[in-house]
């Protein structure tokens, strides 16, 4: 199989490194970039099998898929810039039949810091990433795009490492970004939320991250996470009733 791994990156000077030296087993790295002032294209330059574009902005989804149009290969393996592929799953792709299937999916190792979150509903997380792009192409989402696939989709042995967030600050900064997003999604979809489900959702989010997923058993890192995500639901919600107001 000749594969093309796909990266879409915008100041990532961070994690690209480390992202582009678990691909190296890839026959190209295509990274198209939404306007990065760091020092990403420069270390993405440095790399002798990647391939670096400039993309305006198009939402997730259909910047992944602008991406996968570059690749010279048909076969797409898709990291975030703070995924790694372990040597696990490295072995399971270049070993795969692709005669056999039209798509993979692959367990992610969600960290919060340092720790490895194996509960909370953050493990294992099934994510599909190694694809046909001339049978699957993500979804044109705001936020949380999906791959959608026609034929089979098959699971990979190993793990993809996602640094997920640095810490609690690393969190507040893009929840109130992806909150936004998803209400702003949800708004355009006709949705709307009433005063009793604004504090309802909350609770149960914690509910099934704390208790229903056993996050109690991360210890305090647990009761973190749960909290947090709590207060990303309410403040989606929150925006949603906000953004409904703002239009009627």
């Amino acid at each position: 199989m000749r594969l093309s791994a796909t990266i879409i990156t915008r100041n990532e000077e961070k994690n690209i490194a480390d992202c582009l030296a678990s691909l190296d087993f890839a026959d190209e790295i295509i990274v198209v970039d939404s306007g990065s002032t760091d020092r990403t294209e420069e270390i993405c330059r440095l790399h002798p099998k990647v391939r670096f574009f400039h993309q305006e902005w198009l939402g997730y989804g259909t910047q992944k898929n602008r991406a996968a149009e570059l690749a010279s290969c048909d076969w797409i393996l898709n990291l975030d810039a703070d995924e790694r592929v372990t040597p696990t799953l490295r072995d399971s792709i270049i070993h795969a039949d692709t005669s056999t299937f039209s798509a993979a999916r692959m367990a992610r190792e969600n960290y919060f810091g340092k720790r490895w979150i194996r509960h909370c509903g953050w493990y294992p997380d099934f994510t599909t990433r190694l694809y046909d792009r001339r049978t699957c192409s993500f979804s044109d989402r705001a936020v949380h795009e999906t791959l959608e696939c026609e034929g089979k989709v098959v699971t990979l042995e190993g793990n993809l490492v996602h640094r997920t967030y640095e810490n609690i600050s690393d969190y507040l900064r893009r929840m109130d970004k992806y909150s936004t997003l998803a209400a702003e999604e949800m708004c355009r979809a006709g949705k709307s939320i009433g005063v009793v489900s604004l504090l309802l959702k909350p609770i149960a989010t914690f509910i099934k991250m704390y208790v229903i997923r056993k996050g109690f058993l991360e210890g305090s890192s647990g009761l973190l996470l749960s909290v947090l995500y709590t207060q990303y639901t309410f403040c989606k919600y929150a925006k949603l009733r906000e953004l409904k107001a703002a239009n009627s």
